[in-house]
């Protein structure tokens, strides 16, 4: 018999992987895969104790004794201390390895049982640098259109350049409901968003049928926290007894999190005795880490699945892509992964602050190091060209005789949303004005020809859409479970 030929599908694609698109903690953040359970307390470093380090700290001590009593003005004695250690952690060039004071340690506690506010992204220290990792889904950060690899330059009119990550996230946070104004630098393009500061959705796992397919179970992972083993567990349960015989799994845009997280998780889909990851302290042999229902759970996924991946998987996201790629021999869908291939730990002084120190490398269960090298993907699927395209500022005006980069952003998603503006070339000519009419002709907006306000909201909200209709490598992953 014939089989019909099928409907095309319109995909709810999550929204955090592309124009409208960071966890690196410090609540926009500072990420990472976290090993928690190896969590320490220390005795925090006080006056006395640090004027009192012999030998090689004399050094340290000379200069600390001379700014307290000889600078010409009162210094605080516990700014110098906090700074001397900030300093000496950020000395390694380690963009994980950080001194988190009290403030910034609640942050990262917070991320790890997942519930915290501010614009909910993650970020990193790239040399002088301050770079995004990743948006976290319904956040902020991702309906303002921030992406990876963006560079934050200003925040308001704080340079955030050269500064250590801890000060630039100080600048970037802020209360629930307040705004920040982000510089961003996007490859040669540099703009403005703002972006309103809101409490950072918890929920880590989201999941529904596939729209036309209704065997087929769709479900994000948007981060490795606390909660998110069980959530994950009620997802495929929930999406089985509705009927899903098959999965795709999608940790695009996720940038990690707890270490043990990604381990049960893996341990889901890898038999037992396989190999999930290895491990490789400093001056050691590298460590095998084996699937244990013992130890890991006993739920297993054992029907057909997919993974999709991007950019913006990173860290524990690379350590299930790489577990499932080489010990369940499942297909990895979508581009090349981030690249973190480094584990932390936390030790906590007594005053609340904390050391996140870098204690290992983690390879793949074939022994790879994917560390600034990614992991690439077993089936090659690049979204539409104009997921990249640049959120338009609706606070300012496009009109008939501009030329700038932003018109011809504007003039991009008129051609992605079928109306023509003639040459795509950044100047905003008779063609492009005619053009913004027929938009604004079709939405029943005041046909002036000028892109602002409710014109610039309405292109927006229609390029979601349109997104939403054409995630490719979500159809990838359906059209692979479908033929397989």
């Amino acid at each position: 018999m014939e089989e019909e030929p099928k409907k095309k599908k319109k995909i709810k694609m999550r929204m955090g992987t592309y124009l409208i698109s960071l966890l690196a903690v410090a609540a926009i953040s500072i990420g990472g895969t976290y090993v928690v359970a190896d969590r320490t307390e220390q005795t925090a470093p006080t006056e006395e104790g640090t004027a009192q380090t012999p030998g090689t700290f004399s050094k340290i001590e000379a200069v600390y004794n001379q700014l307290s009593t000889d600078y010409y003005q009162e210094v605080d004695e516990d700014q110098l201390i906090e700074g001397a250690l900030s300093g000496m952690v950020d000395a390694i060039g380690d963009p994980y390895t950080q001194y988190l004071d009290v403030s910034e340690s609640a942050s990262l506690n917070d991320t790890i049982s997942a519930s915290f506010e501010g614009i909910g992204a993650e970020v990193m220290k790239q040399g002088d640098s301050i770079m995004i990792v990743s948006p976290i889904a319904g956040s902020p950060a991702e309906e303002a259109g921030l992406k990876p690899n963006d560079v934050l330059l200003k925040a308001d009119d704080k340079n955030l350049t050269g500064l250590t990550l801890n000060e630039a996230v100080s600048f970037i946070r802020g209360e629930k409901g307040s705004d920040v104004v982000l510089t961003i630098q996007r490859g040669e393009e540099t703009f403005e968003v703002t972006v309103t500061r809101d409490t950072i959705p918890v929920e880590t796992v989201v999941y529904n049928l596939d729209e036309t397919d209704p065997t087929i179970g769709y479900i994000a992972i948007t981060s490795f926290s606390d909660p998110t083993y069980d959530e994950l567990v009620t997802a495929v349960k929930e999406l089985r007894e509705q009927g899903a015989t098959s999965f795709v799994f999608d940790v695009r845009q996720n940038p990690g999190g707890l270490l043990d997280g990604a381990l049960s998780i893996s341990n889901m889909f890898v038999e037992e005795g396989s190999t999930i990851m290895q491990t490789q302290e400093r001056d050691q042999e590298a460590v095998k880490i084996v699937a244990d229902d013992k130890t890991m759970g006993d739920f297993k996924v054992t029907e057909p699945s997919v993974l999709l991946v991007d950019e913006g998987s990173a860290s524990a996201s690379e350590i299930l892509a790489g577990a499932l790629k080489e010990s369940a021999n499942m297909q990895i869908i979508g581009t090349k992964t981030f690249g973190k291939g480094t584990v932390q730990t936390v030790a906590s002084f007594s005053d609340k602050s904390e050391l996140k120190l870098t204690i290992a490398k983690w390879l793949t269960p074939n022994g790879e190091w994917i560390n600034e090298k990614g992991i690439e993907p077993t089936i090659s699927v690049d979204l539409p060209a104009y997921t990249k395209l640049l959120v338009i500022d609706a606070t300012k005006t496009y009109k008939q005789g501009d030329v700038s980069a932003e018109v011809k952003n504007v003039e991009q998603i008129l051609d992605a949303l079928d109306y023509s503006s003639g040459t795509i070339d950044g100047y905003f000519d008779e063609t492009t004005t005619q053009a913004v009419k027929e938009f604004q002709k079709g939405h029943q907006l005041d046909e002036n020809g000028v892109v602002e306000g409710e014109t610039a909201a309405a292109m927006i909200a229609d390029l979601r859409e349109l997104m939403k209709e054409n995630d490719t490598q979500y159809e990838k992953g359906v059209q692979y479970l479908e033929e397989n």
